[in-house]
């Protein structure tokens, strides 16, 4: 079996490799390089860094490796949904789309003919029977990254291996120390494709630009200050308002108006909801379908813990989840993950309307 192994540098994909050769494979290993360098807000890339340790890995292992330049892809499809997602005021997740459109999109366009399968570092698991394949949680629930995954096709998840999607993290930190592998200590990425690569306010602000809004009080309509731009604004956020008498959250937004709303206290009420609109829905699997009323499980963000809920149909690509308890910093534009109600697989997402 052909396998192309995506390796990042980091101690997950690099403790892929001795995992695959233990089990016979010989992979070829693949470095995607997608750094923004060129821009101005462009901060540390530790591209060179992460280049030096798969290389390292490579020789260790014996392994073929190629470097793969997909920055113009990822600026196509990647970095100009995220600046169209923020200028009209919703919340973009660069890594949904990055392992969707990138790791497994272009790539695959481009190399996928020569490999039967397609290996990462990503907490998952590909569950495999006769009725095809299943987006799996991964054994470590803390570390579990299927909410980051749900958006790739069922072709794409056909294809894919996830040596590590059966440990526990500290087991794969023990794998990289007996190895002796450079990236054994390194830390973990902050599981967003650009952030921490460039400084992402003054990379919106290159892009969105700045206009100056109103920061109101939602329960009293008193004005409380101004901000820059209701785009470096998302639901749910407390730090870099800049108002006394906090903690404030930002819990609403009017776009038309650029106008910022806030709540105060430790936890307003009016940061809950119980009713979550996802719009077009994509499902993982073929004979996939939603009913009204199905029990669900479902993340709204990358987190350990599931919510639970009920489906409605809205329409062919619309449900509404009715959660069993309410659910606070819904923001829109981020995706909603739905998982099956007592297995561990996923079944879809949709994106928070």
């Amino acid at each position: 079996m052909e396998i192309a192994a995506l390796v990042s540098g980091g101690v997950d994909s690099s403790v892929t490799i001795p995992l695959l050769k233990e089990k016979g494979y010989d992979p070829v290993i693949f470095y995607i390089r997608i750094g923004m360098e060129d821009e101005p807000s462009f901060v540390d890339c530790p591209a060179e860094e992460d280049i030096e340790i798969t290389t390292y890995i490579a020789r260790k292992y014996g392994c073929r490796m190629e470097i793969v330049d997909l920055q113009k892809e990822y600026w196509e499809n990647v970095v100009a949904y995220t600046i169209d997602a923020v200028k009209n005021g919703f919340t973009p997740n660069p890594d949904v789309m990055c392992n969707r459109m990138i790791k497994f999109g272009s790539f695959e366009d481009r190399f996928g003919h020569q490999f039967d399968k397609i290996s990462t570092g990503h907490y998952a698991r590909v569950l495999e029977n006769e009725n095809g394949y299943f987006l799996g949680t991964a054994a470590d629930p803390i570390k579990d990254q299927t909410y980051f995954l749900a958006r790739i096709t069922y072709a794409q998840l056909s294809k894919l291996m996830f040596p590590v999607g059966e440990l526990q993290k500290p087991e794969v930190r023990r794998i990289a120390e007996e190895m002796r592998l450079p990236s054994a200590h390194r830390p973990d990425s902050q599981g967003i494709c650009f952030l921490g690569k460039i400084n992402y306010n003054d990379f919106i602000r290159r892009y969105a630009g700045e206009k100056q809004g109103d920061i109101i009080e939602l329960e009293t309509g008193k004005k409380l200050g101004t901000h820059q731009g209701f785009w470096f604004h998302t639901i749910g956020q407390r730090r870099g308002l800049r108002l006394g008498g906090g903690p404030w959250f930002v819990v609403q937004k009017d776009i038309e108006q650029n106008i910022v709303y806030v709540s105060n206290g430790n936890d307003p009420i009016s940061q809950y909801t119980s009713t979550i609109k996802l719009a077009d829905m994509q499902l993982l699997h073929p004979d996939f379908s939603l009913e009204e009323g199905q029990a669900v499980r479902f993340k709204i963000r990358h987190q350990p813990e599931f919510n639970h809920g009920k489906i409605h149909l809205v329409d062919d690509k619309t449900v509404s989840v009715e959660a069993e308890t309410p659910i606070s910093g819904v923001a829109p534009g981020q995706f909603g993950v739905l998982y099956h109600p007592e297995r561990d697989y996923c079944l879809g997402s949709g994106i928070i309307d």
